[in-house]
Parts: structure tokens; sequence; C-alpha cells
């Protein structure tokens, strides 16, 4: 398939297809255990079946179909180790590449959007593209400036396939559910299908991106791509090199998975208080491990992460909220009764709830283990365990889970948080999360902790200016005719 089908009753059958897949598997598992293979066996042979034909559809019809598959592909994590073999290699796969769009419609979109002489625009245009994406894919070319530059041409018909795909896929969502243990696959489709509008709209992408550009120009640890040239349907950005976080899963050394593993955490908490703004897409394919100038040799503390693709934001202008910070520290300090009535105020527990305070208190610490040691080592294990303890409905977690609700201006922040915890459990990453949290969440420390810290950054930036002045006033002085003097 070379083209994103469009046609309604295509792209439905292709999808329809998928949960009458899953039933023939199963019943073909069912033969081959009657015949004598091992039900282990089998079920690994079903699961990669499954994985080969979930993952080509979604990759080939990109949209929403794909969308969906990027989301799934961060929780992968969280599947069973003799589950999520079979799935890994294709998740990959889909992360970083779909079959690509033919070139003449690329020319005609080019033509259409940035003019007929659209290649005078370009020193250089490469019509093989480097990366696909659900709504689009990017071409490497060289602006008419020099520049090397990353061009994203949007799919013709995009966001009709987009809203038909989440439609049709919300449908056997439940079909979707034993991929991801203990994870409700309808909410994440129709939290997709809301954010579609934004998805389409480069001219919103741009000025997200200049933001982020812009506030992490001189950034030792992030890189955001400067915005070249936007219009309808075409984004013209800064090109970026790197090894793509996915290889960094795949084949990085412990090294570099672990400052990959920081700065994405850094990202994640600093972008909001930065900006305003959360950056609400937080797949391997986003991101980019950058040497310094790039030189390879150099040490890999020095690395930095760059960041890609700002379709889709949660604007955060007083950045994120103040009781998450709070609600964090109250339950490290076992408080069970005061996070219980804040959760309570947020709406995460409805009036028409009664539970106990110690029992929520238990329902969380697990969850927040990351936060309560200097440094923790994730890892697929530790994901796997917590996702078992919640989608097992023996446990009084899946009893309590039930319970809970996520209030809306959540929604967003939950799935960003819970995806980059699952890229970090891919990367086995050994982050000093709790230093991210004292630096940028609100209400994470003790007012008095966070006045004392704020004073103690205005002092240092104080001392750092008048070092500056005064050493400014010397080279002045020096440079000054003698008469002056």
């Amino acid at each position: 398939m070379s083209d994103l089908p469009r046609k309604a009753v295509t792209r439905t059958a292709k999808l329809a297809a998928l949960p009458l897949g899953f039933a023939g598997r199963a019943t073909w598992g069912l033969g081959k255990r009657i015949g004598g293979k091992s039900a282990e066996l089998v079920a690994r042979e079903v699961q990669q079946r499954t994985a080969d034909q979930l993952f080509k559809v979604l990759g080939e019809l990109k949209g929403g179909a794909m969308k969906l598959g990027q989301a799934l592909s961060v929780f992968e994590s969280a599947l069973p180790e003799e589950v999520a073999g079979p799935y890994r290699a294709a998740l990959t796969k889909l992360q970083e590449a779909a079959p690509p769009m033919p070139s003449a419609t690329v020319h005609a979109v080019l033509a259409d959007r940035l003019g007929e002489n659209w290649q005078e625009l370009f020193l250089t245009f490469e019509d093989k593209p480097s990366a696909a994406a659900s709504i689009g894919q990017v071409h490497r070319a060289v602006w008419h400036d020099g520049r090397d530059v990353a061009v994203k041409v949007q799919y013709p018909g995009a966001g009709e396939a987009l809203l038909s795909d989440l439609t049709q896929l919300s449908r056997f969502a439940r079909l979707l559910g034993p991929l991801i243990p203990g994870m409700d696959i309808k909410p994440l489709i129709t939290e997709l299908r809301d954010r579609v509008s934004e998805e389409l709209d480069y001219e919103q992408e741009a000025q997200s991106q200049r933001e982020h550009a812009e506030e992490f120009a001189d950034d030792p640890d992030v890189v955001v791509p400067g915005v070249v040239h936007q219009s309808d349907q075409v984004l013209v950005t800064e090109w970026i090199d790197g090894v793509p976080l996915a290889d960094v899963i795949t084949g990085g050394t412990a090294g570099q998975r672990d400052r990959a593993g920081q700065l994405l955490a850094r990202f994640l908490f600093s972008g909001p208080a930065r900006t305003g703004l959360l950056h609400a897409d937080p797949h391997p394919g986003n991101f980019r491990l950058l040497p310094p100038d790039g030189d390879e040799d150099a040490g890999e503390a020095q690395w930095r992460l760059g960041v890609l693709d700002f379709g889709t934001v949660d604007r955060l202008p007083g950045g994120l909220p103040q009781t998450i910070g709070d609600s964090l520290r109250l339950t490290l300090q076992g408080d069970a009764d005061a996070v219980y009535e804040l959760l309570r105020e947020e709406g995460f527990v409805k009036e028409s709830i009664d539970l106990a305070p110690d029992a929520v208190l238990d329902y969380l610490l697990p969850i927040i283990e990351p936060a309560e040691v200097e440094e923790f080592t994730f890892s697929r294990s530790w994901m796997r365990n917590q996702a078992a303890r919640i989608a097992d409905p023996r446990s009084p977690a899946h009893q309590l889970g039930k319970q809970l609700n996520l209030p809306p201006s959540y929604l967003l922040i939950h799935r960003v948080t819970l995806s980059t915890i699952g890229v970090l459990c891919q990367l086995g990453a050994t982050v000093r999360l709790r230093e991210e949290l004292e630096s940028w969440l609100p209400g994470f420390l003790p007012l008095e902790e966070a006045e004392e810290q704020e004073e103690t950054s205005w002092a240092e930036d104080g001392q750092a200016v008048y070092e500056m002045e005064a050493e400014d006033e010397t080279v002045d002085s020096a440079a000054a005719p003698a008469d002056i003097k």
C-alpha cells in the first residue's frame, strides 16, 4: 500500500478484519493445542501472528489507526515478557516508519501550498521520506539559504481518515484491551479523537514549536528545532541529526539510556513550567539523542535530547497543576487523610463514592515509588508488576481503581505521564526523578523548602550577574584610553 487509503469502505474493511483475525487465530491456536503443541508455544505463535497483522494494518492505514498504534507502543513495557517479545519488533518498527506517500502526491501538495515554483525554495529536496507519522511524512531538504531542513507534508484526506479510523477502532476497543493489561483502550481512543483538529493545524503546531524553540534556545540539555516556514499542510523546520530514541532503546549503551531517560523526565516536567505547554505525544519516534556538536566520542553526560513534533500540546498557563505536586508530597509523607481530601476536592473521588483513606494510600504508594528515592531504575518488570496489580480482578488495587475518577482536565496529563514512564521502562534507565520533581513540579516541595530553594536560586543568579558586570567593567577599564583613565 503506497498511498493513504481514503475511501471509507476500504479503511473500514481493513479495520473490521482485525477482530475477525483475532478470533480466527484463537481457533487456530486451539487446533494446534489439540494436535499436541504446548499451550505456551501456541500462545507465542498466536501473539506473533496477531502482532504482525495488527501493526501491518495500522502502519499501512496511517491516520488514526497508526496514531493508536503509536500510543499503544509506549505501553509495551506493561506486557508480560512471554507476550511482549513478539510485539516489541512490530511496535518499534511502527514508531519510526510506515509505507510512504508517492512522490507525485507529495509534489502536488507542495505545489498547492507553496506555489508552482516550490522547487526554487529548496537547494535540494529528497523525494524519499526520512520518517512517516500518523498524518504526514517528513522529507529532508536544504532550504534556499543553505539550512538543512525537515519538510513535513500532510497526507491528503488525513483529517477525514483520522476521524473515520478512530470511530471504527472505538467500536472494537474491548478486543484491543488484552494488548495492555490494566488499561481501558476506549478512553484513549476518545481522547485521541478529540485532538484531531490540533494534529491537523500546522499553524498551531508551528506556534507551539516556536515557543519551545525560543525558551530552550540556549539550553544545555534540550534541543528544539526552529520553524523555518509554515503553510496549510506543509511545515518546514530546522533539521536535527541524532540517534532515534527507538535505536537507543534497542541498542544504546547504559550511559546513553540513562542520559536519555534523565532528559526525557526533565523535559516532561520543565516544559510546562517554562513554556506553559505540555508536549503531549511522547512516543520514541519524536525524540533524538544528540552528541554535542556531532562529536559521538564526547562523554554521554554531555549528550542532549532533541524534541520533535509539537502537533499535540496541552496548554497549562500555570505549569502542571499544583494538585499533582501536593498529592505526591502528602502521599510520600503518609498523610492518608490529607491525600484523600485533596483527591475528593479535585474530583478524583466522586461525592457518591466513599473510600477508606488508608486503602487509597496503599493503592498510590507503589505507583509513586520512583519519586521516593534519589534515583530509580525503571524496568519492564516494574511496569509489568504495576499493570498486573491493577489488572488482576482479585486484587484490592483493581477493586479500588475502578472506583476512582479521572477529571477531564487531567486526561492528557495522565496519558503523557504514563506514556513517558512507559518509555523510561523501555529504556531501562536509571533516573533521578525526585530531583526533577523538586525543581519543576509546583507543590512537591513543602512551602518553606520551596521558598528557600527560590531564594538560593535568586542569590546564585544575582552573584552570576554581579560577576559578569564586574568582568565587563574590568574589560572596559583596560580598553579605555590613557587620558580617560
